[in-house]
């Protein structure tokens, strides 16, 4: 459980608009938000990731890869419901729950990580990121308005959802997500390494609030494993992350995922989360120093794959607008840091990205415009 008394919105109840903090105006920062969104949600072809199916469904198309992921799956519905868009958030769950939910094998209780455009399954394993995204989303919906008819009674779901988590293969009926001897998120269910931008111990302290009784003491842990984990696995000069590390924070090279790359883009962006709501670990601010330091003095346009210790690849990066938002959203944990507004100011002068690959980089950049607006919020119970 939370055992420290921190300085974030949990406890304050306030918000910080960093735009505001280094000098945007209220309306032009209301009106970027909302056209981000529009953008994303009902702009041209070059623009939207979101299409709707139907009569009452929606999906968010990975543009790069021609399918849709629990991971943008997830994260529509936590970027419908912090901007009060029950239409949205319903359409995309009822996908959800009709194309990606398994019912029948190990990975019962999980959702399938990819499925093409008409809802066949590309694949019947689950990926951890976006089943932590769903029960938070849904946990929010439940507190925003309430509890509906399934699949909308979404306290319900969320909760069955993350008892998955915790104990499936009890029964010889599969793997969990998190492993139990450490209370670690895993890549996979059936592996033995992690991914550290899978690590939201934000998510978990709430999970810890409203997670069925006899998993709240789990969730707790996990929230204190996973903070101490992200100090073992991002690097202790340059702050960078590994893709794939072991429990013990060593970057996991056998498939060439060792490296500061895509999925790690998304630890900066946690850490900054993590301070707004709880602001309870102060290595936190060290950490966003040192990774908005890393990358002060590098374009965007030469962003590349880089050794944890910082050593670039020839490789350019696939999603660099994706990475510089993530490195403004930092600026959270460390608002008053050497690079702070430095990197705000990059997000605020850098437009949304347009063409094939804009799917991830667009997801990071909309969560950034909510978080440093003040407009990511914990939705508590009424």
């Amino acid at each position: 459980m939370m055992k420290a008394l921190g300085t974030g919105a949990y406890y304050t109840g306030k918000y910080r608009n960093l735009f505001e903090q280094f000098g945007y105006h209220n309306e032009e920062i209301e009106k970027r938000v909302k056209d981000t969104w529009d953008k994303l949600f009902e702009g041209d072809d070059d623009t939207r990731i979101y299409y709707e199916a139907g009569e009452n469904m929606g999906y968010l198309l990975d543009t790069g890869n021609l399918d849709v992921r629990t991971e943008g799956m997830s994260y529509g519905m936590m970027m419908a419901v912090q901007m009060g868009r029950k239409d949205i958030f319903d359409r995309i769950w009822s996908w959800t729950m009709s194309y990606m939910y398994m019912e029948n094998g190990e990975n019962a209780g999980y959702f399938a990580w990819s499925c093409e455009i008409d809802g066949t399954k590309r694949s019947n394993g689950p990926a951890p990121d976006g089943e932590e995204y769903f029960a938070l989303a849904l946990f929010f919906a439940s507190h925003r308005w309430g509890d509906g008819l399934a699949p909308f009674d979404y306290s319900v779901q969320a909760r069955n959802l993350l008892h998955a988590c915790v104990h499936k293969g009890e029964n010889n009926d599969g793997f969990p997500m998190w492993e139990p001897s450490n209370h670690l998120i895993k890549f996979i269910p059936n592996c033995d390494f992690s991914d550290p931008s899978y690590h939201l111990p934000h998510f978990y302290d709430l999970f810890a609030l409203w997670a069925n009784p006899e998993d709240r003491e789990f969730w707790g842990k996990a929230a204190e494993a996973s903070r101490s984990y992200l100090q073992l696995s991002c690097h202790q000069a340059t702050g960078l992350a590994p893709e794939y590390a072991y429990y013990d924070g060593t970057p996991n090279n056998e498939r060439g995922y060792g490296h500061f790359f895509s999925d790690s883009y998304r630890v900066a962006a946690n850490i900054g989360l993590d301070t707004e709501w709880f602001g309870v670990d102060e290595w936190q601010r060290e950490e966003a120093n040192r990774i908005q330091a890393f990358f002060a003095d590098i374009s965007p346009s030469d962003y590349r794959r880089y050794t944890i210790a910082g050593e670039p690849f020839e490789e350019k990066s696939l999603h660099p607008v994706g990475l510089l938002a993530t490195n403004a959203m930092a600026s959270l944990a460390s608002a008053d840091g050497p690079n702070a507004k430095v990197m705000v100011d990059l997000l605020w002068q850098t437009p949304l990205r347009t063409g094939e690959r804009r799917y991830y980089d667009n997801c990071l950049y909309l969560f950034a415009m909510l978080a440093l607006s003040g407009n990511f919020r914990i939705w508590m119970p009424n």
